[in-house]
C-alpha cells in the first residue's frame, strides 16, 4: 500500500503511467521518424531571413519645462510633453511608420543586391519586393494553383492588379495588390521606442542581407527628414517668404540705381533748379529703395538661422550593419519543438485508457 501510494499523486499512478509507455515504447519509433522527416521537409525549403537594427536618439524640440517632475515620470515609464509643444513627438514614430504615404516612399529606394550567382541586381526596392524575392518551393505550386483558380472564378480587374513601377504609385488609391504589398511591409519594418529614453528602434527584416542593412539605414534617413521637414516647417516658409521680399527689394534698389545713373549722365552739365530737384528726389528713392532691401536681406538672413535652429539634431546610437548570421528560421528548434510536441501526443494517444477512463455501463 505505502509502495503504491508512492508512484500515485493527485490520482495518476505514475508508476502505471512509465510502464504503459515502456510497452508501447516501438511506437514511438514509428512516430518520431515520421515527424522529424515531415519537419525537415517543412522548415528546410523556407527562406532564410535576416534581420538589421538601428537605434536613434532624437533631439528634444525646445526646452524642457517640466524639470524634475517629467525625469521622475519618465522613471516610471511615463511620458508628461516636458512642454514641448511638439506635435509629432517620438512615442508617435511607429504610427508614423503605419502610414501608407511613408510606406510607399519607401519604394523608390535604390538597391544593389548581390546574387547567389554572384551577379549583381540593380532595383528598386518596390520591384525586389515584387519579383525578387525567394518562394518556398514547397508551397509555391499550391499558391500558384490557388491564384490560378481565383482568377478564373473571378478574373482580376485592372485596378486591383499592382502598378508594377513605384513612380506610378498613388497613396491616395491603391490597387488590391499594392495595398497587400504595403501591409506587409509594415510587418517587415518595425518601429519601437523606448518610454523612459525616447531612443527609436528601427528594425527590418528581409531574405537578402544587404536589403535589409540598406533598408534600415534609408528608413533611418527618411524618418530623419520627415521629423525635420516637420520642425522647420514654419522656419521655411518664413525663409521663402522674406527670401521673396529680398528679391523684390533688390530688383527695385537696382532699377532705382539705374534710373538715377541715366538722369545724371543725361543732365551732366545742368544747373537747372529743376534737375537739381529731381536728381535729389531720385536719390533720396534710391537710398529709401537700399534700405529697404538691406532691411528685408537682414529679415531673410534671421529667417535663415533660424532653420538651421529648428532643425533637430540626431545621435545615431546603432548604425545599420549588414548581418552576417540569419535570424531564422530557427530550423533546429523547429524540429525539436515538432517532435516534443509528437512525443507528448504519442503518449497520450497510448495513455488514452488511463487519462480518461471509461465510465461503467
Amino acid at each position: 500500500m505505502e509502495e503504491k501510494n508512492l508512484y500515485t499523486v493527485i490520482g495518476v499512478d505514475y508508476h502505471k503511467v512509465f510502464s504503459e509507455i515502456w510497452k508501447r515504447r516501438k511506437l514511438f519509433g514509428k512516430t518520431l521518424p515520421i515527424a522529424f522527416v515531415l519537419a525537415c521537409i517543412w522548415i528546410l525549403p523556407q527562406p532564410r531571413y535576416y534581420t538589421s537594427e538601428v537605434m536613434l536618439a532624437p533631439e528634444a524640440a525646445g526646452e524642457v519645462t517640466g524639470g524634475s517632475l517629467a525625469n521622475l515620470a519618465s522613471s516610471f515609464g511615463f511620458n508628461i510633453g516636458e512642454g514641448t509643444g511638439d506635435a509629432i513627438y517620438p512615442m508617435l514614430y511607429p504610427d508614423l511608420f503605419k502610414s501608407p504615404d511613408f510606406i510607399v516612399s519607401l519604394f523608390d529606394v535604390k538597391l544593389t543586391v548581390p546574387l547567389d550567382d554572384g551577379e549583381v541586381l540593380h532595383t528598386d526596392y518596390y520591384t525586389y519586393l515584387l519579383k525578387h524575392r525567394k518562394k518556398n518551393w514547397l508551397t509555391y505550386p499550391f499558391q500558384q494553383t490557388l491564384r490560378s483558380v481565383k482568377q478564373w472564378v473571378k478574373p482580376q480587374k485592372e485596378s486591383e492588379r499592382a502598378a508594377g513601377d513605384a513612380s506610378q504609385l498613388n497613396p491616395f488609391q491603391l490597387s488590391y495588390a499594392d495595398y497587400n504589398l504595403v501591409e506587409e511591409v509594415k510587418s517587415i519594418i518595425t518601429c519601437t521606442v523606448d518610454k523612459k529614453t525616447d531612443v527609436t528602434t528601427i528594425v527590418v527584416t528581409d531574405q537578402n542581407a544587404v536589403v535589409s542593412a540598406v533598408m534600415a539605414d534609408s528608413v533611418k534617413s527618411r524618418l530623419q527628414q520627415f521629423i525635420i521637414n516637420y520642425r522647420t516647417s514654419k522656419a521655411r516658409q518664413d525663409l521663402a517668404y522674406y527670401q521673396k521680399l529680398s528679391d523684390e527689394a533688390k530688383q527695385e534698389y537696382e532699377h532705382s540705381v539705374l534710373e538715377y545713373s541715366r538722369f545724371c549722365d543725361t543732365n551732366r552739365n545742368s544747373v537747372l533748379q529743376s534737375y537739381l530737384s529731381r536728381r535729389d528726389e531720385l536719390e533720396n528713392d534710391m537710398q529709401l529703395k537700399y534700405q529697404t532691401y538691406t532691411a528685408m536681406n537682414t529679415q531673410m538672413q534671421g529667417a535663415r538661422a533660424k532653420v538651421q535652429e529648428k532643425t533637430p539634431a540626431f545621435t545615431t546610437l546603432k548604425t545599420a550593419t549588414v548581418p552576417v548570421k540569419p535570424a531564422g528560421p530557427k530550423r533546429m528548434i523547429f524540429v525539436a519543438v515538432i517532435l516534443f510536441l509528437t512525443f507528448v501526443g504519442t503518449s497520450i494517444y497510448i495513455l488514452r485508457d488511463i487519462l480518461i477512463p471509461k465510465s461503467d455501463a
